[in-house]
């Protein structure tokens, strides 16, 4: 997941430098690293107060603070939890689809998680950075702080929709309470009341379904291809066969598209795990595809969208294929296992 900084004084730059330095160190940059640092219009009198490394935020702080939210990104805020929490008020809408927010204080002491905890990873990267800053993470989350089971975490660990939010309230409250939480895969075991099932459907009485992600998307794209363009045409196939962005399990395309910043954003707007395959494997792909000379030739293999479905989906079945857009191609895949 990309992550975004902003800070006030040359002391909370300090604090994203020692973050960068320590991940750097430890070789985790690119978990444990900030990619982009900011500094707000007032943070200095002149240009120069701008610190290397750092960009100045082009327009107000809530602008940049909302443009971060519809780009998916972890915010962190080096500075007063009052602006952060300011700030971020008008952006606020959806407890599963809000990104990460986090608040740092200037001396780098205290590592904060304040929105999306579980299902963003904000506690998961709380716990990174405090770790790189040797700072005491603040987690206020009860099933953290009570060591019990945690519905949503288990739902995003295992890469599965929540089917009924309201579900996890009641399965959490249970595990606080120290009360055996009971979890069924389809219809087993026999038919009785459980607390959490993971299948499509069922007719089960329960509290929580959790929806087994069952797709892959295979994508193909040229080179500097905006994330936009990846979303609208992506939300376009998926509409004509009544999928849902939440369907897709992972995005999986060739290597050499991996560090393509479009499709990059893409995924981590949507939490999309980018799974990529070089040439070799995906030309070992079973199955018969529609070949392109031209993508030979730029690429290595002859499709690139088919085969990294095919080989993402553990060789299941192609529903959809090689469809075109501008730019891109497109297919999707059921995966061969998903429970």
């Amino acid at each position: 997941m990309n992550k975004a900084a902003i800070c006030f004084t040359h002391k909370g730059a300090d604090v994203i430098r020692r973050i960068n330095k320590a991940a750097a160190a430890c070789g985790v940059l690119e978990a444990g690293g900030i990619g982009d640092s900011y500094v707000t219009p007032y943070f200095g009198a002149k240009d120069s107060d701008v610190p290397d490394g750092f960009l100045e935020i082009d327009g107000s702080l809530r602008e940049w603070c909302s443009q971060r939210f519809a780009a998916g990104n972890c915010i962190i805020f080096v500075g007063a939890m009052g602006i952060a929490v300011r700030v971020i008020a008008g952006c606020v809408s959806d407890k599963l689809a809000d990104p990460p927010v986090i608040v740092i204080d200037d001396n780098g002491t205290y590592v904060i998680p304040v929105l999306s905890g579980h299902v963003g990873g904000a506690d998961k990267i709380t716990c990174v950075l405090a770790s790189l800053l040797e700072a005491q993470p603040v987690i206020t989350t009860s099933t953290d702080i009570n060591g019990a089971f945690s519905a949503d975490v288990f739902a995003v660990e295992n890469n599965l929709s929540i089917v009924n939010r309201d579900g996890i309230k009641k399965v959490n409250a249970k595990a606080i309470e120290g009360k055996p939480v009971t979890l069924s895969i389809k219809d087993y075991p026999p038919d009785r009341p459980v607390d959490i099932i993971v299948a499509d459907d069922t007719d089960r009485e329960y509290s929580l379904l959790l929806r087994p992600k069952r797709y892959v998307l295979g994508l193909g794209m040229k080179k500097g291809t905006a994330p936009e363009a990846i979303e609208d045409f992506v939300k376009s196939i998926l509409g004509r066969e009544h999928l849902e962005l939440d369907d897709i399990y992972a995005v999986c395309t060739i290597d050499i598209k991996e560090d393509e910043p479009g499709l990059g954003s893409f995924c981590s707007k949507y939490r999309l795990p980018l799974i990529t395959f070089d040439a070799g494997l995906l030309n070992k792909a079973p199955g018969t595809y529609e070949a392109s000379d031209f993508v030979r030739e730029t690429t290595g293999t002859d499709n690139v969208c088919e085969r990294a479905a095919m080989l993402g989906s553990e060789n299941g079945e192609i529903v959809v294929h090689k469809t075109r857009g501008e730019g891109l191609t497109c297919a999707v895949a059921l995966r061969r296992r998903y429970i």
